[in-house]
């Protein structure tokens, strides 16, 4: 006999997710994510300035702020055929990979780490020996005994007075944590240092764009002037507080993250057979080099992974009708005409709930039951992520993917297969997060080389008058969220948006079926997850944790009858 638990909320910091998973001899046979909030920020734009998009798309999620800015003004500079200047791409990019360490770093210790670290488990750590762990795995110098000390008592004093404060409410105790005391220690020691870090990196962001989490940004450039001397610019000391920012940031990911990382991984190499869902993976790719027109020099590269066939990249085109398309069989959608699966060029935002009113036991899957569309390439669901990432840039032999790639597979003595897993999942978006911070060195290098060679340009005028621009014109801005591809659609007629789209990471992963009863990322990756005990699923949030879904603050947990089980908080 098969019993259905509900998971939801599953989210991360805003938007809801609802998870419905059927398990059968202690293990998920069957699982459906529903999407339980409607944006229409569609609806909103028709008829705006093009140029106003950013502001109000980069308002979609407090989280992934400056990739959905960056996507629109991509789509309105490829419509219109405006190219920008070299040091406002590198601009471009520091935003990007700051926005990228941070979001990573917060995901793994705020958001996924306690998943598989017991905090409780650490008030039984001895001091001395987290001490001796950690500076064998790390240069990191908040590693004295001392210091591990002080930390197990703060959190003595937490339990004593019947709180834990922010680690409250959680799965301690569940047996499927098996990490020992000591390096759980080690964990919550570096949960709390990574969330004073987190606060300075952004700052990259409010001295190129103003402001955080919403930076500003700029149709044909950025927002800002380069001049050493000038005190309204980007001048020499903001220069030097960048570089300051940044290098804090490589120590921090190589001598905290990673360590950790590859510290508990090896506690989990079960998980390395969990999880893995889909296999087929999609990157848009990102990180110009060479100026956004020359793709094959994106350090993020573009292309497709299919049936894990990682011998062959397949070429994206997203501007071809054929290709990305998103059908609504089970979301709250209607389209006027032909229900069949549209190009966002030609996508329509028309609202049309049909499901249970609540409070409802359980959604009527065989019906529409998701706000989120469906998305397919060439008819086929997509995994998108650092994975995906990861395995686009491994398959097309570069090297630098290739060394991080082999290092951590030898370090934990696991095949290849197991990066199509939750753990494959997790561990991709940690040695990601390595090859940003370096690439983010090498695009401040190269802005200072530019400075020094007399080019100060970080805005063209070119098209921004809009009598220059034709009566009709569509473009798409694509960029790689931290949580996967994203793409703007825009179609401008008589200088305003007549039709807006955006496809988003997580309209992909965690998206309903489609119209051929194909499963997105997140129901796929669930199907043999094992759980320990269906009151308590800890194993359904690794697994949906590690795409980094958004998480709001609390489980509703329900038996198989609908009757309400107990509330947890996640994090």
């Amino acid at each position: 006999m098969s019993k259905r638990i509900v998971v939801d909320p599953v989210t991360r910091i805003e938007g809801h997710l609802r998870v419905e998973a059927e398990i059968k001899d202690g293990k998920i046979v069957d699982a459906f994510s529903s999407g339980t909030m409607v944006r229409g920020m569609e609806i909103i734009l028709k008829g705006r300035d093009p140029r106003d998009a950013w502001a109000f798309t980069e308002r979609v999620c407090g989280v992934c702020t400056t990739v959905h800015a960056l996507a629109s003004v991509r789509s309105v500079e490829n419509a219109l055929d405006i190219v920008i200047p070299p040091n406002a791409e590198l601009i471009r990019n520091l935003m990007f990979c700051a926005q990228y360490m941070q979001d990573h770093v917060v995901h793994f210790y705020h958001l996924h780490a306690l998943d598989w670290v017991d905090v409780v488990s650490a008030l039984s750590a001895d001091p001395a020996k987290t001490s001796q762990l950690a500076q064998s795995i790390s240069k990191w110098p908040k590693s004295s005994p001392g210091y591990f000390s002080d930390l197990k008592k703060r959190l003595t004093k937490f339990v004593e007075g019947g709180q834990l404060g922010i680690f409250a409410n959680g799965y301690w105790g569940h047996k499927a944590y098996k990490l020992p005391a000591e390096v759980n220690l080690i964990g919550v020691a570096h949960y709390l240092e990574a969330l004073e870090w987190q606060k300075e990196i952004v700052k990259i962001h409010t001295i190129f764009g103003g402001k955080n989490p919403h930076p500003n940004y700029l149709v044909g450039g950025v927002p800002c002037s380069l001049n050493i001397n000038e005190n309204n610019a980007i001048n020499s000391e903001r220069l030097a507080y960048v570089a300051e920012l940044l290098k804090g940031a490589v120590q921090f990911i190589e001598q905290v993250y990673i360590p950790d990382l590859m510290a508990i991984a090896p506690f989990y190499l079960d998980w390395g057979g969990i999880g893995g869902g889909l296999t087929n993976y999609l990157s848009y790719g990102d990180l110009p080099t060479n100026g956004y027109a020359d793709v094959d020099n994106f350090k993020f590269p573009r292309g497709i992974i299919m049936g894990r066939d990682l011998s062959k990249v397949v070429p994206v085109d997203a501007t071809d009708p054929e290709q990305i398309q998103e059908c609504i069989a089970h979301s709250y959608y209607t389209y006027d005409g032909s229900p069949d699966p549209k190009h966002p060029w030609d996508g329509q935002t028309n609202l049309n709930y049909t499901g249970p009113k609540p409070p409802y036991d359980y959604l009527n899957t065989d019906q529409q039951y998701s706000w989120l569309k469906t998305p397919r390439w060439k008819g086929n669901a997509m995994e998108v992520g650092p994975l995906s990432r990861m395995l686009v840039g491994y398959a097309s032999g570069r090297e630098e993917y290739k060394e991080v790639v082999h290092w951590a597979l030898k370090t934990l003595n696991v095949p290849v297969d197991a990066l199509f897993s939750t753990l494959g999942r997790t561990a991709a978006r940690g040695l990601e997060t390595k090859l940003i911070a370096g690439w983010s060195m090498e695009f401040f290098n190269s802005l200072l080389a530019n400075i020094k060679n007399g080019d100060d340009r970080t805005f063209t005028k070119d098209r921004w008058d809009p009598s220059t621009w034709p009566a009709n014109a569509k473009g798409v801005g694509l960029t790689e969220a931290p949580r996967g591809a994203l793409a703007h659609w825009i179609v401008i007629k008589d200088k305003l948006i007549d039709n807006y789209q955006l496809v988003v990471p997580s309209t992909w992963n965690a998206s309903p079926r489609d119209g051929k009863g194909q499963r997105s990322a997140y129901e796929e990756s669930l199907i043999g997850t094992p759980i320990a005990d269906p009151e308590n699923p800890l194993e359904i949030l690794r697994t949906i944790h590690s795409f980094d879904p958004c998480i709001a603050c609390a489980v509703h947990l329900y038996d198989e009858k609908g009757s309400y089980v107990h509330q947890i908080q996640t994090f």
